[in-house]
């Protein structure tokens, strides 16, 4: 059976087309707008955070984390490893020039065919041991006919765009912790201060039962009763104390140093959440979050992929040509045109014996496609949640914040009215003692509404896709 390159091509081209396509789940409607009644196409990430954040404390902290964060570091590295990635990519579309030397000798056989003459006296053209120099420039170059290097050519682009997304992606997170954290060390201020302030007026109360007792109107279980409640006020501010350093600690981390003080701004109950946060419209957060952006670049990429690992059936035409000097001694190696030496070799080559790891390669990158389609539609879904539970932690907290600042109110008049009572024998001690735990309790709890409301604002601005706006 005679094979002719026409049929060889035919025979290559229709296995291609038995591959299986590549199918990916029906996607999910995506919805026009958030459930929120607020919304509008204004949204708080279109602000730089130098300006979402009030607090010239916490701004000075966020610059420092965005110079010397290493995780940060790392992502900017990762986007040059991509940047060379697609360097290389784009180089192997044109052909591959090297200049240099060769030396090589023979040892011809006594019986050998090469260098033998046919004389009568049987004495060799040659001698038997022949060197061969060359000097020049050799070539390969890859003729691209099915699009395969333009395919990886894209897919490198596309992981270089997505790798800078992450790089956004990195900031957004860091921006969004170095506050978070800001926020928290806050709140451990404030419960510190709320600790403190009650354990003043505990030992007054220690003191005022103490003269009672020694008047006859007080027992010792009294005084020990406050003692105990003093102690336990004690040890809350001991452990506020250690939280405070274990923040402290970890926004340094964050900020790229060694332990040292941070510095504050505002005291937490001087800070102000707004009344309004407007979200915008969904196809805006689409747009601004990184991670989004950047599953959809490890899509376009996978797709490339595939298109590359189809054309890896189809055979690859490549071109080798030479050009130099070349002699069988040095002395005649720069005798031109004598010694010009060049040439052109053209071969064809198709996958035969191993069309399975190319059909294995195939399948990979098939897999890999759906993988990131359905890690798209992951990410997009999980900024809905995020932006839609933000939003509505931000209202449900904020009249939680109100129910517990009147609920404060309340128990701190309750300690001033059992004080009075108890120095008119109208209350016992125990009165006394459970107001002055209720309102520590009541305060506390205050303090941690606050933190969750700061907390929840900050996770919604980079949930919207805030924090990577400002120029590095």
């Amino acid at each position: 059976m005679r094979l002719t390159l026409g049929g060889i091509l035919l025979f290559l081209t229709s296995c291609t087309a038995s591959l299986p396509l590549v199918t990916t789940p029906r996607a999910t409607a995506v919805p026009t707008a958030f459930q929120n009644p607020a919304a509008d196409t204004a949204t708080i990430a279109r602000l730089d955070w130098q300006q979402f954040f009030a607090d010239s404390a916490l701004v000075s902290l966020i610059d420092t984390a965005l110079r010397a964060n290493p995780d940060l570091g790392i992502a900017l590295q990762r986007v040059e490893q991509a940047r060379a990635g697609l360097l290389v990519a784009r180089g192997a579309l044109f052909p591959q020039v090297s200049a240099g030397a060769v030396g090589s000798f023979d040892k011809f056989a006594d019986y050998s065919g090469v260098g033998n003459s046919d004389t009568n006296d049987g004495l060799r053209q040659l001698p038997s041991i022949v060197p061969d120099l060359f000097l020049g420039f050799r070539s390969t170059w890859e003729i691209d006919l099915w699009g395969k290097l333009r395919s990886r050519r894209k897919a490198a682009y596309a992981r270089l765009l997505a790798t800078e997304q992450g790089r956004r992606l990195v900031q957004t997170q860091l921006v969004a912790q170095v506050a978070s954290g800001y926020y928290e060390l806050l709140t451990y201020d404030n419960q510190l201060a709320v600790l403190e302030k009650n354990r003043a007026y505990q030992e007054r109360a220690l003191e005022v039962v103490k003269i009672q007792k020694l008047g006859g109107r007080a027992t010792e279980l009294a005084v020990q009763q406050f003692a105990a409640q003093l102690l336990r006020t004690r040890s809350l501010a001991a452990e506020a104390r250690q939280r405070i350093a274990a923040s402290e600690n970890t926004l340094n981390r964050l900020l790229g140093r060694y332990p040292q003080p941070i510095r504050r701004g505002r005291v937490l109950t001087m800070q102000t959440v707004p009344a309004a946060v407007s979200a915008g419209m969904p196809a805006a957060m689409l747009l601004r979050r990184p991670d989004v952006q950047q599953a959809e670049l490890q899509l376009v990429a996978a797709r490339a992929d595939v298109a590359a690992a189809r054309a890896a059936f189809l055979p690859s035409l490549t071109l080798g040509p030479y050009f130099g000097i070349n002699a069988y001694t040095p002395a005649l190696l720069l005798s031109t045109p004598g010694s010009l030496a060049y040439g052109l070799l053209a071969g064809v080559a198709a996958p035969v014996l191993n069309r399975s790891a190319v059909r294995a390669g195939y399948a990979r990158s098939a897999a890999e496609q759906r993988a990131a389609y359905l890690n798209y539609q992951k990410t997009i879904q999980t900024g809905f949640e995020e932006v839609t539970t933000n939003l509505r932690g931000l209202e449900n907290y904020r009249e939680v914040a109100d129910l517990r600042q009147q609920e404060v109110n309340a128990l701190t008049n309750a300690v001033a009215t059992a004080n009075d009572l108890y120095r008119a024998n109208y209350a016992n001690y125990l009165e006394v003692i459970t107001a002055q735990r209720s309102v520590l309790d009541a305060e506390l709890n205050l303090t941690a509404v606050r933190r969750q409301q700061f907390l929840l604002l900050i996770d919604l601005y980079r949930a919207l896709g805030g924090g990577w706006t400002v120029a590095q």
